[in-house]
């Protein structure tokens, strides 16, 4: 297989056609090798347009859904990143591309241990990864410039864009299957965030995310 000719046509067919426009992430995109994050088994489906299932119900998200992740985090060279859910490592290898440091929570051990060598191999020393539960966010009277939680949550709550710095930007999937909305907060003052709706998906939800309670007649 040419992994070189296909993460070109993942690029041009399925990430530039989905708004991902901003070059420096797909210059990180081109730069990443991407098949060294899949499943063995998977390998040949690495820049195929799905989602690649990695284990204990959880999947790889499609490359231009992670590609417009990362976009729209709009990620600077100072910046602290938190990351919600390690999975393959992927994102988490494109995030610290293009932030200062980059703090991954993975709920599952061997997600971590998988993706430390993954990253490491990449030499990319900007990474800390911390096998927790991050449902609830991560260390409170921090705060970050950006958060990824790349699971979904049937429910909104605010308890991850408190943990941003003013300015701070976070990504987050909020509904149910079929049907989810991504959206992006930004924190505008210390009680104030705005709030834009992307575009509809539907990704696993993370672990532990609280459900909408269920009418019963």
């Amino acid at each position: 297989m040419n992994f070189e000719q296909a993460r070109f046509n993942m690029i041009e067919q399925q990430i530039r056609p989905w708004e991902v426009l901003d070059q420096r992430v797909l210059d990180r995109i081109g730069e990443i090798p991407r098949e060294e994050f899949v499943p063995q088994r998977f390998r040949k489906l690495a820049f195929s347009d799905t989602q690649i299932p990695l284990g204990h119900g959880e999947v790889m998200m499609s490359p231009k859904l992670e590609a417009r992740m990362v976009q729209a985090l709009r990620l600077q060279p100072d910046d602290e990143t938190l990351e919600i859910g390690t999975g393959s490592g992927y994102v988490t290898a494109l995030l610290a591309s293009l932030s200062k440091q980059v703090l991954s929570i993975e709920i599952y051990p061997d997600f971590t241990q998988s993706a430390a060598e993954k990253l490491a191999r990449l030499s990319l020393s900007n990474v800390s990864l911390i096998t927790a539960d991050g449902m609830r966010g991560w260390e409170r009277g921090i705060s970050y410039d950006a958060i990824a939680v790349t699971g979904s949550v049937p429910l909104f709550n605010e308890h991850f864009q408190r943990q941003l710095k003013l300015g701070g930007r976070l990504f987050l999937i909020v509904g149910q299957a079929p049907i989810m909305e991504a959206r992006l907060s930004t924190r505008l003052g210390e009680n104030e965030w705005r709030s834009e709706p992307l575009f509809e998906t539907d990704i696993p939800p993370l672990v532990g995310a609280p459900t909408p309670e269920r009418f019963v007649f």
